[in-house]
């Protein structure tokens, strides 16, 4: 069975409604249900479907509300609202063939709602599609009242999202190092999660080594917490959950919170007693690597790697996808093994936030964390890394 369908636009506005040609586009199919992801459009969104049902070959001329920015460039006709979306087909049967019908549908869209509301645009004029992560797709939406960076996913719900809003408001709120202003987080109306927040033009570079460490330093040093060490939500660290129940205590927080989780779903996921053990040994001894040391709950990044760390077009670095929480400001520098950080930032950072004793000594502790989770993501490539630090640990302290 062979489809040949044309698709023309019909729209309402919230003050009259016009149809106008958008374009013609071909399409074959021999499947009784087309994907719309099978069509000629450049990704359609996760709320759009339509489906098919025949018994012959026709022409088909299905008029569609496109009420989503990116497909309605071409459209002139004002303010779009997405629940005024109606569907009309026209069937013409090719000679001496039988009945066909079409179904097609498309639900809220909620992340133009809020941007064409809330966001103060009256107009959307493109959308683009940004790579770089491997967890969520991302787009740039431009509009008549600036652009905005839109996160989603289809498989998770809103709560991974709502750590990471609460995240960015966090460290906003500091007026310190430039983190991108988060606006809205939802639900996506046929499953999965939207994040919406202020687009940041980038520079060429990372910007300057000794900027970053002393604005990272002004955020630790401002960002504190009177609940302890913890944060509001449980949020991720990459995928994986990272628990941040409140505690009074850091080393006991690190030690059930950080460590002995990824030490659990090492066990659970790998059958690893090995590490487990050994990781399990380390968290009951290492109390002595914080003697003489004050530690007050700074607030943290939480995932600082190269990857989310950058600059904007004026050269401030800017610091992105956090996994926040309040702890131990050390603690930021776990990823240092992939964050590139040179002398001039530690010389910057300290200078705000002076280097306490034992720093070198608990630099691998912290360290620790990453790999584990690196372990439990990415599997056996990284255990190797973690055991070493582990004996390492439990050589020095006698455990």
């Amino acid at each position: 069975m062979t489809w040949r369908t044309g698709w023309s636009g019909y729209w309402k506005t919230t003050s009259h409604s016009c149809t106008r040609w958008i374009e013609s586009y071909p399409v074959r199919s021999s499947h009784s249900s087309l994907n719309p992801l099978s069509l000629p459009f450049p990704s359609l969104p996760p709320f759009f479907s339509l489906s098919a049902v025949c018994s012959s070959s026709y022409f088909v001329s299905a008029c569609f509300a496109f009420a989503f920015a990116g497909y309605c460039q071409k459209l002139e006709a004002g303010p779009l609202r997405f629940w005024d979306f109606r569907l009309f087909v026209s069937a013409q049967k090719d000679p001496g063939e039988s009945n066909c019908f079409i179904v097609a549908s498309m639900s809220n869209d909620p992340i133009r709602e809020w941007i064409l509301s809330e966001g103060k645009a009256t107009q959307i004029t493109r959308i683009s599609p940004i790579g770089g992560g491997c967890i969520n797709l991302a787009n740039r939406y431009d509009t008549d009242a600036g652009s905005f960076f839109v996160k989603t996913n289809r498989s998770i719900g809103p709560s991974m999202f709502e750590g990471e809003a609460l995240g960015l408001g966090a460290m906003y709120e500091t007026k310190t190092i430039r983190v991108p202003q988060p606006f809205k987080v939802g639900s996506l109306p046929t499953g999965g999660s939207f994040i919406i927040m202020e687009f940041i033009e980038f520079g060429a570079s990372r910007g300057n080594q000794s900027d970053l460490g002393r604005k990272l330093a002004e955020m630790h040093k401002v960002g504190k917490s009177s609940k302890g060490f913890g944060f509001d939500v449980d949020n991720t660290i990459g995928s994986t959950p990272q628990r941040n129940t409140w505690s009074s205590d850091w080393i006991q927080f690190y030690g059930e919170n950080r460590l002995g989780y990824q030490l659990k779903l090492a066990l659970d996921q790998y059958g690893d007693r090995t590490i487990y053990d050994k990781g399990q040994r380390l968290v009951k001894s290492m109390g002595p690597l914080f003697d003489n040391v004050a530690i007050e709950p700074c607030l943290l990044h939480g995932d600082l790697w190269s990857g989310n760390i950058c600059c904007d077009k004026n050269g401030e670095p800017v610091i992105l996808d956090p996994a926040c929480y309040y702890g131990h400001n050390e603690a930021e520098f776990g990823m240092s093994w992939c964050a590139g950080f040179g002398g001039s930032f530690y010389n910057a950072y300290f200078e705000v936030m002076p280097k306490q004793p034992g720093f070198e000594k608990r630099r691998d502790l912290y360290m620790l964390y990453h790999y584990l989770n690196h372990y439990n993501l990415f599997g056996s490539g990284y255990r190797s890394s973690a055991m070493s630090i582990m004996d390492d640990y439990l050589a020095m302290l006698k455990a």
